[in-house]
């Protein structure tokens, strides 16, 4: 199996196949870079546009060759230029062509250094992709450190694809750690009827954290029956006033990858990213795995 790394023609920097080489340092798998050069019309149509693409498609290759260059200590990469009416189509070509169990992407560059931003041909292959899609943050070099641990972002009754189990599946199969962990905004500062404020809000949330602990806890012990090998997960969860604030509420370090599963409006197999995944996504300081919806 591969690991595909996804870029446009016009991509700078070496983030997706970073991640993509950080990934295969943990499997053992095979990455191939790609850079899609978008055709709109037949070879031979027009001879004035089949010099142009020739000409961006050595200065793509040159460029894949300068990022996987700037992954130094990381397995081999092999380096390709896909033809195509339009981004998504060419990676999702050479994903099919590759047998890629995983597609590696990116962050808009007008994201913050650190974070991600979803582009929006990052965004389109988001919600269509039929495998896995990785995201990095804006800049991300992990340097030697493999995957060290996956986290689950647990949705509770949203979580209606299963990612807790697809994310077992996943952390068996790369022999890492699991982590389940429930991002939450609460903003109780505006309780009433009561002369410390604090107090209030520490009665609150622990009312909610007894709560979502039971739910989780039951999720948990259904999926470890259904998967009688997997260790037990850790179980954080993260709370503040807007989802950057939960999100970093949790510890997070170097070889951490975030797990998201798609809504519940995407297609048997497909990729989607929901409005509070979203959310989420924008929030990590760590790269972002978006599971496809799995076959009921």
């Amino acid at each position: 199996m591969t690991v595909l790394a996804g870029f446009s023609a016009s991509r700078k920097g070496s983030a997706p196949v970073a991640l993509a080489s950080q990934i295969a340092r943990t499997t053992g798998e095979d990455v191939v870079a790609a850079a899609v050069v978008e055709r709109r019309m037949p070879v031979a149509v027009d001879p004035v546009e089949d010099e142009y693409i020739a000409y961006v498609a050595v200065q793509a290759e040159r460029a894949l060759l300068g990022a996987v260059d700037d992954v130094r200590g990381g397995p081999g990469v092999r380096v390709e230029v896909v033809q195509a009416p339009s981004i998504r189509d060419g990676l999702a070509s050479a994903a099919a062509e590759h047998s890629a169990n995983l597609v590696t992407v990116g962050s808009s560059s007008s994201g913050v250094l650190g974070r991600i931003a979803l582009g929006s041909v990052t965004e389109q292959l988001v919600h269509t992709a039929e495998v896995p899609v990785a995201i990095a943050p804006r800049g991300y070099q992990p340097g030697a450190v493999p995957i060290t641990r996956l986290t689950a972002a647990f949705g509770g009754k949203a979580d209606v694809n299963g990612l807790i189990k697809s994310a077992a599946e996943l952390s068996a199969s790369w022999n890492v750690p699991l982590r389940v962990a429930s991002f939450n905004v609460r903003d109780v500062s505006g309780i009433m009827g009561t002369t410390d404020p604090a107090a209030a809000e520490n009665l609150v949330l622990q009312k909610w954290w007894t709560r979502t602990r039971d739910d989780i806890d039951q999720q948990l012990e259904e999926a470890c029956h259904a998967l009688a090998t997997v260790t037990r997960p850790q179980i954080a969860v993260g709370v503040g006033r807007d989802w950057s604030s939960a999100v970093n509420d949790i510890d997070w370090q170097a070889g951490d990858m975030l797990l998201l599963g798609s809504g519940a409006a995407a297609q048997l197999q497909h990729v989607f990213l929901g409005t509070a995944a979203a959310r989420i996504v924008r929030s990590s300081p760590v790269p972002v795995m978006i599971l496809p919806r799995g076959k009921e």
